[in-house]
């Protein structure tokens, strides 16, 4: 879902073009192998996982209790933490270890072994990141405690393929052989575990896109002005940030006493040497080079984690006490990522039989497949939600390479170059040489028809685009600094997330977790709400990492990272409640730079606005918090209605679709008739007025361009209302053309008449397997797929389902779960999935929260020991 600045035919899918390369010889027999009933039977069935009964699982100390409801969540009892984690190990791999497989093969560039050659590509970038390295680095970082969780969930996962192999751990398997039968599972290990942290944080990553896309605009001839128009400041006049004024009276950060926490540090400053570096710094013109098709690479790489742009952020707010029902808080959380079958995430319970020092989880929530833990959720004193932070963790710096040496201040130094042998499937070897200078590794040499790059770049800022003067000799590189690329704590900050007993506990959590970083909110069962920004955010020198930076200049380095204690937090508010989704976490006051690419805020205002109505007229209850993230407010749509209120056209047709905004209110409700017609003018003014010209502008990210799109409403003598590509000047006849051209559109889609349409019928949901589901095969990908599911909501409405301006209105990025947390009795929280526990297709639990989560229900979370005895209707005994 980058935002793509140049006219290109249709692209297809990574995964699509991993089956039919995959197929292209063996289409037939696999074809007729899949229709083949006594295959399917067989193949599928024998992966589904034992869940009754007693298994003996060599590695245990002890016997452990595994408890499922019907919806396949298990809850894990265990007398120690080497028990309750092998245990997790041993439940992922039952549930879902294609998708660790995948996963795996994913983060460490391997998936040509997988798949053969036609991978080659995006191996190539991803081992250019170099994030399993990273990952195998983290590991020596873990502490005592925290390394031996990861071994026994790796054991875990291993004692679980030691009575399983090939389509007896999933259906998947049995279809790979038929391709590459010499293919066999690896053992687990604690890297595995590792490098998908650094798959979420590249899902998260921000801005890369816009300041790509900015350099690129700089290099088709847009002036600063029009790149300001297109990428305007956050309007803090309009909507809210997350923390007015930070809060100075709270817990220091320290670890719970509870367990041994042995490595933690918990909140020194996190700098290198340059803690009093600030914003107020002179600030020289950054730099921008023009690429061809540079994001071709990254959208391969994003196609297999989940893509970045409209709709990725998430939403979760939190309100104290005063304003509920109960008296305690009620805590929320949707997080927004790519639509995946399975859902990204795993629900699960993780409990002690005994809370002591020795053995502190007593926890549940949503978690990786592949990840000891629980991630996001609850434990029996506190509750966390996460969000994007949005701030700037990423900077491409432009490089002048000679031979094997770069520009360093006026000096040539030496590049670091390695290599690395990359597997191929059915083929041969490849070599791979890996070259990085001091800012990081050179991406642009990594697909020379993906990431080309023009011959003479340009230099620029927010301030102004000019040609640079001081540029070495030699050739243009671009290499990526990024927070993620270097080693880190965020997976021992996991654990120090799910013991916490309170918001001195959880900002030490808060103060290892790296990368991604997250907005976090808190409740705890004494009645407090709260706020930390965590993450290692930089502090730049002379740029302000807006677009590409010279990387022969010293001064454009990084300074360091902003002190954990300088971190916006905040703490009990007056105003009783916390709202994060993904807008400015502080004003232009604070002290360091964190962006400009902010999400603009409308769902913050929309969610901030519900709770001030709802709490003035009641006392507020989970079903309220459940109607709030239900919210199909579109607020651009309510623009619509204002513009074209004083406009009439001499077709009859067309005014009739216009008549439908007469009474609308504004909701994006699936039945609407007026909300299909208010997304698909929408859709075609936003093309109109920037994507249809000759040199198109990007339109990826929705909440930015709802801002862009209502200035120009605000002033209908602004040069974009002229567009000689499709011969239009002026607003009225822009606006008139969008209209005319949305009413024949929803005809040929709908049909004429506009009371029998729908934005459910334009808007849905395909559930697609990122592996097989995408095989251009139509009977294998109806074993995988599901769908397609009708949906409300859209881009940039509380209810994220996203979809791409110019390429239909398909959902892409979704609420991938939702969750409410009652702080006064947790068996009252409520969660929903995606799609189901299982990634097995068929069983029961593959997709059976659909249809709660496509309709926005609720679904019963049991946590206290009698609610999940009494909601188990599977036990399954590990023993040693």
């Amino acid at each position: 879902m980058s935002e793509t600045p140049h006219p290109a035919k249709p692209k297809m899918s990574v995964g699509r073009k991993i089956g039919i390369t995959l197929f292209s010889v063996l289409a037939g027999v696999v074809v007729i192998a899949v229709v083949a009933a006594g295959f399917v039977v067989f193949t599928i069935q024998r992966s589904f996982p034992t869940v009754d009964g007693q298994i003996t699982a060599t590695g245990l100390e002890d016997s452990v209790t595994v408890r499922r409801d019907d919806l396949g969540i298990p809850t894990i009892e265990a007398d120690n933490t080497h028990d309750l984690f092998f245990a997790q190990g041993y439940v992922h791999a039952q549930d879902r270890f294609w998708e660790m497989d995948f996963r795996r093969h994913v983060t460490s560039g391997r998936l040509s072994e997988l798949f053969g050659e036609s991978q080659l590509a995006t191996d190539k970038f991803l081992r250019t990141l170099g994030w399993r390295k990273v990952a195998e680095q983290e590991v020596d970082l873990l502490s005592d405690d925290a390394k031996a969780y990861y071994q026994a969930y790796a054991d875990g996962v291993n004692a679980y393929l030691k009575d399983h192999q090939g389509a007896a751990v999933s259906l998947e398997y049995g279809i790979l052989k038929l391709q590459n039968p010499d293919y066999q599972i690896e053992k687990w290990t604690i890297a595995d575990s590792l490098a998908w942290l650094k798959a979420m944080a590249w899902d998260l990553r921000s801005n890369l896109e816009d300041e790509t896309d900015r350099a690129l605009l700089a290099g088709e001839g847009y002036t600063q002005d029009q790149i300001s128009d297109l990428y305007p400041k956050y309007p803090f006049d309009q909507n809210p940030v997350i923390v007015p004024e930070i809060s100075t009276d709270v817990p220091d950060a320290k670890a719970s006493t509870v367990g041994d926490e042995k490595g933690t540090d918990t909140g020194g400053d996190t700098t290198d040497g340059a803690a009093d570096s600030d914003k107020g710094a002179e600030t020289k013109p950054s730099s921008s080079i023009h690429w061809k098709q540079v994001d071709g690479v990254i959208e391969a790489a994003s196609a297999l984690i989940g893509p970045v742009g409209e709709g990725v952020g998430s939403n979760s707010w939190v309100v104290s006490g005063d304003l509920t029902e109960t008296g305690l808080p009620l805590l929320s959380n949707d997080p927004h990522l790519g639509a995946a079958m399975p859902s990204i995430w795993h629900q699960i319970t993780l409990r002690c039989t005994k809370v002591s020092d020795a053995c502190p989880f007593d926890v549940a929530g949503f978690g990786f497949s592949g990840v000891p833990g629980v991630v996001i959720g609850h434990n029996e004193k506190i509750a966390w939600g996460f969000t994007n932070l949005t701030t700037d963790v990423t900077d491409l710096y432009l490089e002048r390479v000679k031979g094997d040496e770069y520009w360093r201040d006026g000096k040539l130094e030496p590049l670091e170059i390695s290599h690395e042998t990359i597997k191929v499937a059915g083929g041969k070897d490849v070599d791979l040489e890996i070259r990085s200078t001091n800012n990081g590794p050179i991406i642009s040499s990594v697909n020379d028809d993906d990431a080309a790059i023009a011959e003479t770049p340009a230099t620029g800022s927010t301030d102004k685009v000019t040609e640079p003067g001081d540029m070495p000799e030699g050739e243009t590189a671009v290499a990526l600094k990024w927070t993620a690329l270097t080693p880190g704590t965020t997976a021992e900050a996991i654990f120090t997330l799910d013991t916490a007993r309170d918001f001195a506990g959880f900002r030490a959590a808060a103060s290892q977790f790296d990368v991604p970083a997250q907005n976090l909110i808190y409740a705890d069962v004494e009645g407090n709400i709260g706020y930390q920004a965590p993450g290692k955010l930089p502090i730049r020198g002379a740029g302000d990492g807006s677009m590409p930076q010279p990387g022969w200049d010293s001064s454009y380095d990084w300074k360091g990272f902003i002190p954990f204690k300088d971190l916006p937090v905040l703490y009990n508010p007056d105003s009783g409640y916390i709202v994060t989704a993904n807008n400015a976490i502080v004003d232009d006051d604070y002290k360091y730079f964190l962006t400009n690419d902010w999400d603009y805020g409308w769902r913050a205002a929309r969610i901030t606005d519900l709770i001030s109505r709802k709490s003035a007229d009641h006392k507020l209850t989970v079903q309220d918090m459940r109607d709030i993230q239900a919210d199909t407010d579109f607020w651009i749509g309510k623009k619509l209605i204002t513009a074209y209120s004083d406009i009439t056209v001499d077709d009859e047709d067309v005014q009739k679709a216009l008549d439908l905004f007469d009474l609308w209110d504004g909701q994006n409700s699936a039945d609407s008739a007026a909300a299909a017609y208010a997304n698909v003018v929408w859709d075609e003014l936003a093309q109109d007025l920037f994507t249809r010209r000759d040199a198109p502008a990007p339109t990826g990210s929705q909440s930015r361009v709802f801002l862009v799109a209502d200035n120009l409403l605000e002033n209908p003598d602004s040069d974009w209302w002229t567009n000689g590509k499709i011969g239009v000047s002026g607003q009225r006849a822009m606006l008139v053309k969008a209209a005319t051209q949305a009413y024949d559109r929803l005809s040929k889609l709908q049909g004429s008449n506009p009371e029998n349409w729908s934005w459910g019928g334009l808007h849905t949901l395909t559930l697609t397997s990122s592996t097989f589901g995408s095989s251009g095969i139509a009977p294998i990908e109806w074993l995988f797929n599901r769908g397609p599911f009708s949906v409300g909501g859209g881009s940039s409405v509380v209810d994220a389902t996203g979809w791409s301006i110019g390429d239909g209105f398909d959902v892409n990025t979704v609420p991938s779960m939702r969750m409410v947390v009652d702080l006064s009795d947790f068996d009252r929280s409520t969660w929903t999935n995606l799609t189901g526990e299982s990634g097995h297709a068929f069983h029961p639990n593959y997709n059976d929260q659909v249809d709660a989560w496509q309709h926005v229900e609720a679904l019963p979370w049991a946590f206290s020991p009698k609610a999940v005895k009494a909601a188990a209707t599977h036990t399954l005994v590990l023993t040693p």
